[in-house]
Protein backbone atom coordinates (compact mmCIF):
# COMPACT_ATOMS: atom_id res chain seq x y z
CA UNK A 1 0.00 0.00 0.00
CA UNK A 2 1.07 3.23 -1.12
CA UNK A 3 2.22 6.06 1.77
CA UNK A 4 -0.82 8.35 1.05
CA UNK A 5 -2.60 5.39 1.11
CA UNK A 6 -1.61 4.64 4.37
CA UNK A 7 -2.40 8.08 5.54
CA UNK A 8 -5.32 8.16 4.04
CA UNK A 9 -7.03 4.68 6.17
CA UNK A 10 -5.27 6.26 9.09
CA UNK A 11 -7.39 9.14 8.87
CA UNK A 12 -10.70 7.14 8.01
CA UNK A 13 -10.08 4.92 10.96
CA UNK A 14 -9.30 7.56 13.71
CA UNK A 15 -12.47 8.26 12.68
CA UNK A 16 -14.45 5.30 12.47
CA UNK A 17 -15.27 5.55 9.29
CA UNK A 18 -15.76 2.66 6.45
CA UNK A 19 -14.22 5.47 4.08
CA UNK A 20 -14.62 7.90 2.78
CA UNK A 21 -17.85 9.55 -0.37
CA UNK A 22 -16.05 11.57 -2.74
CA UNK A 23 -18.68 13.73 -4.73
CA UNK A 24 -15.84 15.47 -7.26
CA UNK A 25 -14.13 13.23 -8.96
CA UNK A 26 -13.12 13.36 -12.96
CA UNK A 27 -13.69 10.31 -15.15
CA UNK A 28 -14.05 11.12 -19.08
CA UNK A 29 -13.59 9.85 -22.30
CA UNK A 30 -9.45 9.91 -22.74
CA UNK A 31 -9.32 12.27 -25.46
CA UNK A 32 -11.57 14.35 -23.54
CA UNK A 33 -9.29 14.44 -20.34
CA UNK A 34 -5.95 14.94 -21.94
CA UNK A 35 -7.18 18.09 -23.35
CA UNK A 36 -8.24 19.13 -19.57
CA UNK A 37 -4.36 18.39 -18.79
CA UNK A 38 -3.46 19.67 -21.44
CA UNK A 39 -5.43 22.87 -20.08
CA UNK A 40 -3.37 22.13 -16.74
CA UNK A 41 -0.41 21.81 -18.51
CA UNK A 42 -0.48 25.24 -20.09
CA UNK A 43 -2.23 27.66 -17.35
CA UNK A 44 1.15 27.59 -15.09
CA UNK A 45 2.96 29.86 -17.43
CA UNK A 46 0.03 32.17 -18.58
CA UNK A 47 -0.61 33.08 -14.81
CA UNK A 48 2.60 32.11 -12.80
CA UNK A 49 1.17 29.06 -10.59
CA UNK A 50 2.23 25.35 -11.89
CA UNK A 51 -0.47 22.84 -11.76
CA UNK A 52 1.07 19.57 -12.08
CA UNK A 53 -1.55 16.54 -12.04
CA UNK A 54 -0.23 14.32 -9.34
CA UNK A 55 -2.64 11.46 -11.22
CA UNK A 56 -1.90 11.05 -14.70
CA UNK A 57 -2.71 7.56 -14.78
CA UNK A 58 -4.32 5.63 -17.33
CA UNK A 59 -8.35 4.60 -16.32
CA UNK A 60 -7.95 1.54 -14.70
CA UNK A 61 -5.17 2.47 -12.29
CA UNK A 62 -7.05 5.66 -11.09
CA UNK A 63 -9.80 3.59 -10.13
CA UNK A 64 -7.62 1.62 -8.58
CA UNK A 65 -6.09 4.20 -6.54
CA UNK A 66 -9.25 5.45 -5.18
CA UNK A 67 -10.09 1.54 -3.99
CA UNK A 68 -6.91 1.54 -2.01
CA UNK A 69 -7.37 5.23 -0.47
CA UNK A 70 -10.66 3.67 0.83
CA UNK A 71 -13.52 5.66 -1.05
CA UNK A 72 -16.52 4.21 -1.01
CA UNK A 73 -18.40 6.09 -3.78
CA UNK A 74 -16.96 8.94 -6.29
CA UNK A 75 -18.10 10.30 -9.36
CA UNK A 76 -17.27 10.69 -13.11
CA UNK A 77 -17.62 14.85 -13.74
CA UNK A 78 -17.37 15.19 -16.70
CA UNK A 79 -18.96 18.71 -18.86
CA UNK A 80 -19.21 19.57 -22.17
CA UNK A 81 -17.89 23.08 -23.61
CA UNK A 82 -20.01 23.18 -26.85
CA UNK A 83 -23.08 21.71 -28.13
CA UNK A 84 -23.67 18.60 -29.33
CA UNK A 85 -21.59 17.29 -26.71
CA UNK A 86 -23.42 16.35 -23.65
CA UNK A 87 -25.21 13.24 -24.67
CA UNK A 88 -22.13 11.88 -25.95
CA UNK A 89 -20.13 12.38 -22.61
CA UNK A 90 -23.70 11.00 -21.07
CA UNK A 91 -23.59 7.71 -22.78
CA UNK A 92 -19.76 7.25 -22.37
CA UNK A 93 -20.45 8.12 -18.21
CA UNK A 94 -23.14 5.35 -18.28
CA UNK A 95 -21.08 2.89 -19.35
CA UNK A 96 -18.45 3.53 -17.32
CA UNK A 97 -20.40 3.58 -14.12
CA UNK A 98 -21.83 0.25 -15.83
CA UNK A 99 -18.18 -1.40 -15.49
CA UNK A 100 -17.38 0.99 -11.72
CA UNK A 101 -19.89 0.21 -9.38
CA UNK A 102 -18.77 2.02 -6.66
CA UNK A 103 -18.98 5.36 -8.97
CA UNK A 104 -22.36 7.33 -8.62
CA UNK A 105 -23.84 7.62 -12.59
CA UNK A 106 -22.74 10.61 -13.27
CA UNK A 107 -24.64 12.75 -15.94
CA UNK A 108 -24.28 16.90 -17.46
CA UNK A 109 -26.29 19.02 -20.05
CA UNK A 110 -25.72 22.52 -22.32
CA UNK A 111 -28.15 24.89 -23.03
CA UNK A 112 -29.44 23.52 -26.41
CA UNK A 113 -32.26 22.09 -28.43
CA UNK A 114 -33.23 18.30 -26.98
CA UNK A 115 -31.83 18.90 -23.64
CA UNK A 116 -34.42 18.33 -21.91
CA UNK A 117 -34.94 14.82 -23.71
CA UNK A 118 -31.21 13.39 -22.99
CA UNK A 119 -31.35 15.23 -19.38
CA UNK A 120 -34.77 12.69 -19.16
CA UNK A 121 -33.33 9.78 -20.72
CA UNK A 122 -30.28 10.22 -18.08
CA UNK A 123 -32.54 10.14 -14.84
CA UNK A 124 -34.54 7.40 -16.52
CA UNK A 125 -31.27 5.39 -16.82
CA UNK A 126 -30.16 5.90 -13.21
CA UNK A 127 -28.44 9.08 -13.22
CA UNK A 128 -27.43 10.00 -9.37
CA UNK A 129 -25.83 13.30 -9.93
CA UNK A 130 -25.22 16.18 -12.52
CA UNK A 131 -22.50 17.72 -13.33
CA UNK A 132 -22.66 22.01 -14.64
CA UNK A 133 -19.55 24.28 -15.51
CA UNK A 134 -20.27 27.60 -16.18
CA UNK A 135 -16.95 28.48 -16.73
CA UNK A 136 -16.05 25.93 -18.89
CA UNK A 137 -19.60 25.86 -21.06
CA UNK A 138 -19.35 29.95 -20.62
CA UNK A 139 -23.72 29.29 -20.34
CA UNK A 140 -25.68 31.21 -18.41
CA UNK A 141 -27.32 28.71 -15.92
CA UNK A 142 -31.01 30.87 -16.33
CA UNK A 143 -30.56 29.78 -20.31
CA UNK A 144 -34.33 29.59 -21.23
CA UNK A 145 -33.37 26.05 -22.86
CA UNK A 146 -32.31 25.05 -19.15
CA UNK A 147 -35.41 25.29 -17.79
CA UNK A 148 -37.09 22.39 -18.12
CA UNK A 149 -33.87 20.87 -17.02
CA UNK A 150 -33.82 22.49 -13.33
CA UNK A 151 -37.44 21.74 -13.26
CA UNK A 152 -37.07 17.77 -13.47
CA UNK A 153 -33.75 18.37 -11.38
CA UNK A 154 -35.49 19.60 -8.60
CA UNK A 155 -38.68 17.28 -9.11
CA UNK A 156 -36.07 14.53 -8.98
CA UNK A 157 -33.74 15.45 -6.21
CA UNK A 158 -31.01 14.60 -8.28
CA UNK A 159 -28.34 16.70 -7.17
CA UNK A 160 -26.19 19.30 -9.19
CA UNK A 161 -22.86 19.76 -8.92
CA UNK A 162 -22.23 23.23 -10.34
CA UNK A 163 -18.69 25.15 -10.92
CA UNK A 164 -20.05 28.41 -10.27
CA UNK A 165 -17.13 30.09 -8.17
CA UNK A 166 -15.22 33.03 -10.18
CA UNK A 167 -12.29 30.51 -9.63
CA UNK A 168 -10.04 29.45 -10.76
CA UNK A 169 -10.50 32.64 -13.76
CA UNK A 170 -13.81 34.17 -13.65
CA UNK A 171 -16.03 33.48 -16.47
CA UNK A 172 -18.72 35.36 -18.29
CA UNK A 173 -21.70 33.98 -16.24
CA UNK A 174 -20.03 33.06 -12.71
CA UNK A 175 -19.95 34.51 -9.51
CA UNK A 176 -23.18 34.18 -7.10
CA UNK A 177 -25.33 35.91 -9.13
CA UNK A 178 -27.15 33.53 -11.91
CA UNK A 179 -27.04 31.25 -9.03
CA UNK A 180 -29.13 33.48 -6.97
CA UNK A 181 -31.77 33.94 -9.67
CA UNK A 182 -31.36 30.60 -10.55
CA UNK A 183 -32.95 29.45 -6.81
CA UNK A 184 -35.19 32.39 -6.81
CA UNK A 185 -37.46 30.44 -9.55
CA UNK A 186 -35.93 26.96 -8.43
CA UNK A 187 -35.65 27.37 -4.85
CA UNK A 188 -36.24 23.66 -4.37
CA UNK A 189 -33.30 22.53 -7.12
CA UNK A 190 -30.50 20.78 -5.04
CA UNK A 191 -27.56 22.06 -6.06
CA UNK A 192 -23.84 21.54 -4.51
CA UNK A 193 -21.46 24.49 -5.21
CA UNK A 194 -18.30 23.36 -6.45
CA UNK A 195 -15.16 24.48 -4.37
CA UNK A 196 -17.18 26.10 -1.96
CA UNK A 197 -18.06 29.00 -4.45
CA UNK A 198 -14.20 29.55 -4.36
CA UNK A 199 -13.50 32.80 -4.30
CA UNK A 200 -16.74 34.09 -3.44
CA UNK A 201 -17.09 32.13 -0.71
CA UNK A 202 -19.18 34.56 1.72
CA UNK A 203 -21.79 34.87 -1.22
CA UNK A 204 -22.21 31.41 -1.56
CA UNK A 205 -22.62 30.44 1.64
CA UNK A 206 -25.44 32.95 2.35
CA UNK A 207 -27.53 31.18 -0.64
CA UNK A 208 -27.05 27.85 1.43
CA UNK A 209 -28.24 29.74 4.69
CA UNK A 210 -31.41 31.00 2.60
CA UNK A 211 -32.20 27.72 0.33
CA UNK A 212 -31.50 24.44 2.84
CA UNK A 213 -31.52 22.42 -0.26
CA UNK A 214 -27.71 23.61 -1.42
CA UNK A 215 -24.99 22.01 -0.51
CA UNK A 216 -20.67 22.53 -0.84
CA UNK A 217 -18.13 20.24 -1.89
CA UNK A 218 -15.02 21.14 -0.45
CA UNK A 219 -12.67 20.47 -3.94
CA UNK A 220 -9.24 22.11 -3.17
CA UNK A 221 -10.38 24.53 -0.39
CA UNK A 222 -8.37 24.97 2.45
CA UNK A 223 -5.67 23.34 0.90
CA UNK A 224 -2.04 24.97 0.54
CA UNK A 225 -2.64 25.39 -3.21
CA UNK A 226 -5.71 27.30 -2.76
CA UNK A 227 -5.04 29.38 0.28
CA UNK A 228 -1.94 31.05 -1.67
CA UNK A 229 -4.36 32.66 -4.23
CA UNK A 230 -7.65 32.42 -2.77
CA UNK A 231 -7.68 32.07 1.27
CA UNK A 232 -10.81 30.91 3.30
CA UNK A 233 -12.00 34.43 5.50
CA UNK A 234 -11.10 33.55 8.55
CA UNK A 235 -14.31 35.36 9.98
CA UNK A 236 -16.45 32.23 8.17
CA UNK A 237 -14.89 29.26 9.66
CA UNK A 238 -17.87 29.17 12.43
CA UNK A 239 -20.41 29.31 9.41
CA UNK A 240 -18.51 26.15 8.19
CA UNK A 241 -19.57 24.25 11.51
CA UNK A 242 -23.43 25.13 11.26
CA UNK A 243 -23.59 23.82 7.79
CA UNK A 244 -21.87 21.07 8.90
CA UNK A 245 -24.61 18.82 7.70
CA UNK A 246 -24.15 19.92 4.19
CA UNK A 247 -21.27 20.17 3.04
CA UNK A 248 -19.51 17.30 1.01
CA UNK A 249 -16.39 16.17 0.97
CA UNK A 250 -14.56 16.52 -2.96
CA UNK A 251 -10.90 16.78 -3.95
CA UNK A 252 -10.83 16.38 -8.30
CA UNK A 253 -8.59 13.63 -8.06
CA UNK A 254 -7.10 13.29 -10.70
CA UNK A 255 -6.38 16.80 -11.58
CA UNK A 256 -4.77 17.87 -8.13
CA UNK A 257 -1.23 19.24 -7.67
CA UNK A 258 -0.68 17.43 -4.35
CA UNK A 259 -0.94 14.35 -3.02
CA UNK A 260 -4.97 13.19 -2.37
CA UNK A 261 -4.20 12.77 1.74
CA UNK A 262 -3.54 16.86 1.54
CA UNK A 263 -7.43 17.62 1.02
CA UNK A 264 -8.17 15.71 4.49
CA UNK A 265 -5.12 17.80 6.10
CA UNK A 266 -6.66 21.01 5.32
CA UNK A 267 -10.24 20.14 6.69
CA UNK A 268 -8.47 18.28 9.82
CA UNK A 269 -6.37 21.28 10.45
CA UNK A 270 -9.41 23.82 10.32
CA UNK A 271 -10.28 22.46 14.07
CA UNK A 272 -13.60 21.75 13.40
CA UNK A 273 -13.82 18.35 15.06
CA UNK A 274 -14.22 15.10 14.67
CA UNK A 275 -17.88 15.05 14.33
CA UNK A 276 -17.74 17.43 11.97
CA UNK A 277 -15.20 16.12 9.81
CA UNK A 278 -17.32 12.61 9.75
CA UNK A 279 -20.20 14.32 8.58
CA UNK A 280 -18.23 15.85 5.59
CA UNK A 281 -15.73 13.32 4.51
CA UNK A 282 -18.63 10.60 4.73
CA UNK A 283 -21.91 10.33 6.24
CA UNK A 284 -23.57 13.38 4.09
CA UNK A 285 -22.59 11.59 0.99
CA UNK A 286 -23.63 8.52 2.77
CA UNK A 287 -27.36 9.81 3.43
CA UNK A 288 -27.26 12.22 -0.17
CA UNK A 289 -26.99 8.85 -2.28
CA UNK A 290 -28.76 6.18 0.19
CA UNK A 291 -25.29 4.33 0.46
CA UNK A 292 -26.43 2.08 3.20
CA UNK A 293 -29.86 1.10 1.98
Amino acid sequence: MSATADAVRAFTERLGLPGLVDVHTHFMPRRVLDKVWDYFDAIGPLTGVEWPITYRHEEEQRVALLREFGVRAFTSMLYPHKPEMAAWLNAWSADFAARTPDCLHTATFFPEEGVAGYVGRAVASGARIFKAHLQVGGYDPNDDRLDPVWGLLAEARIPTVIHCGSGPVPGKHTGPEPVARLLARHPRLPLIIAHMGMPEYADFLDLADRHPTVRLDTTMAFTDFSERFSGFPAADLGRLADLGDRILFGTDFPNIPYPYEHQLAALDRLGLGDDWLRAVCHDNGARLFRLDR
